[in-house]
């Protein structure tokens, strides 16, 4: 199991970025996956996941209506649109995979790839 995060970088308050994660070594589509984040000197925490189809998908309160989660199983790829992006959003951003296949939400991940940092300044 392979999961490449990319897209990350340095952006100012109030912009836009949109990350990647490309997915290779499962079965793409029948797993649940997600984003996660770890702020500097912080633990980690969930910001998004979306279903096996992508007809289902949840957010952090401190994200909702500026981040949108969203997956091309053609492509084997899950990406995050961040928008109005806040300095507190500076973060390692990861995507994992649920621990269940078959479509399953369990709220906990087995694989969580290298992740892309993400930071927000002037």
């Amino acid at each position: 199991v392979q999961l490449q995060a990319s897209g990350g970088g340095l952006v100012q308050p109030g912009g836009s970025l949109r990350l990647s994660c490309a997915a290779s070594g499962f079965t793409f589509s029948t797993y649940t996956m997600y984003w996660l984040r770890q702020p500097p000197g912080k633990g980690l925490e969930r910001v998004s996941y979306i279903n096996d189809g992508g007809s289902r998908t949840d957010y952090a309160d401190s994200v909702k209506g500026r981040f949108a989660i969203s997956r091309d199983n053609t492509k084997d790829t899950l990406y995050l649109q961040m928008s109005s992006l806040r300095p507190e959003d500076t973060a390692v951003y990861y995507c994992a995979r649920d621990r269940y296949g078959g479509g399953v939400f369990s709220g906990r991940y087995d694989y969580r790839g290298q992740g892309t940092q993400v930071t927000v300044s002037s």
